[in-house]
């Protein structure tokens, strides 16, 4: 995963207020993304879908177009689905976030004891950012493992550090507190109860079809993302939890309207998800539980994006007035473009005309 991304949006969102623009979703785009993109957007609001269309091809070899139903990897997007998650377990009684992650694992070195399940969920736990590459052939117990051997960035509870590590650890923390499976735990208690069935690491069984072939910077296919290292349910522990989740626009904005409602989380434990509690640095910006939260003069928007050397994803909810985009592009660099330096605007012009 690409941790630098996740503060790209600050001064965009925060600027002051402006008059709701003339053009339409499909306007905008059409004069605001770079010649060779490809990828789906969507634009809702409250409990309906405005815009949903895909642009260009998800497989250019076969001249499959993309559409809103087009399966991506969401990347880092997948954090929200652990957060919530966790925060379902502590529903259930199961767990509080206040525990020390030893009431979880088993003994864990000094260092670490005084690590919590909030200190993961926040970014504070003082652990790594990551322990190599993203499909590095890694189980959970040798994740775990190297986790607690690791040094310490920083003390536990005093820094923000974006730490993928962390949110493995908490996916291992839902298996073993929940008896399942990571994905089947998600499946069960938060994708089924939001109507997202096309949501997933290997539960959907997609047909090669329906999901998108990512491409580098000259345009060179580098495949599906189940096609690199996978495990056998689904993407090894360096991945699993912090990112690798693969869904649609659609899906996306189930889990916006399922977050507005109580279907899946309670109101207290929303509260938790949404709750800044980490102030990013540098930033005016904080981070929740899965989400960064900026406050703009159009009031609190929640967001988080997620990128890897070829695809970039952005979500967005605009908490007071119930405006949400979700894009994704599976090509996020081109020759003479870059999605990373148009990312704040997209988001934002989107927003507006939801």
């Amino acid at each position: 995963m690409v941790p630098v991304l996740l503060v790209v949006l600050v001064g965009a969102l925060a600027c002051s207020p402006v008059p709701p623009p003339p053009d339409s979703v499909g306007d905008y785009l059409e004069r605001t993304l770079p010649e060779g993109f490809g990828g789906t957007v969507l634009a809702g609001r409250d409990g309906d879908i405005t815009y949903c269309e895909g642009v260009g091809l998800a497989d250019r070899a076969a001249g499959v177009p993309t559409t809103c139903d087009t399966v991506y990897d969401v990347m880092s997007i997948t954090k929200q689905f652990t957060a919530a998650a966790v925060l379902k377990l502590e529903m259930m009684g199961r767990l509080r976030v206040s525990d020390p992650i030893s009431v979880h694992l088993g003994p864990v070195p000094a260092d670490k004891a005084a690590i919590t399940v909030h200190h993961l969920l926040a970014h504070t736990s003082g652990l790594v950012e990551g322990l190599g590459d993203d499909y590095d052939v890694m189980s959970r117990e040798d994740l775990l493992a190297e986790t607690l051997a690791s040094r310490l960035v920083s003390t536990p509870g005093a820094e923000f550090h974006y730490s993928n590590v962390g949110y493995s650890v908490l996916a291992a923390i839902v298996e073993k507190v929940s008896g399942l499976g990571y994905e089947r735990f998600l499946a069960r208690y938060l994708f089924t109860p939001a109507g997202m069935r096309r949501t997933g690491y290997v539960l959907p069984r997609w047909s090669p079809e329906q999901v998108a072939v990512e491409y580098d910077e000259a345009g060179v296919s580098q495949g599906r993302p189940y096609e690199h290292p996978w495990a056998a349910d689904g993407p090894y522990w360096n991945l699993r939890g912090n990112g690798g989740m693969l869904s649609t626009a659609r899906d996306m904005f189930r889990w916006h309207h399922a977050l507005a409602g109580d279907v899946v989380l309670s109101p207290a434990a929303k509260r938790k998800l949404f709750t800044p509690h980490t102030r990013i640095p540098g930033r005016d910006e904080w981070y929740a539980y899965g989400w960064a939260i900026l406050e703009t003069e159009q009031g609190k928007v929640a967001w988080h994006n997620g990128g890897n050397s070829w695809s970039l994803a952005n979500y967005a909810r605009a908490l007071p007035d119930g405006a949400t985009t979700f894009w994704v592009s599976n090509q996020a660099y081109g020759e003479d473009w870059n999605l990373e330096d148009l990312e704040l605007d997209l988001t934002r012009g989107i927003l507006r005309r939801a």
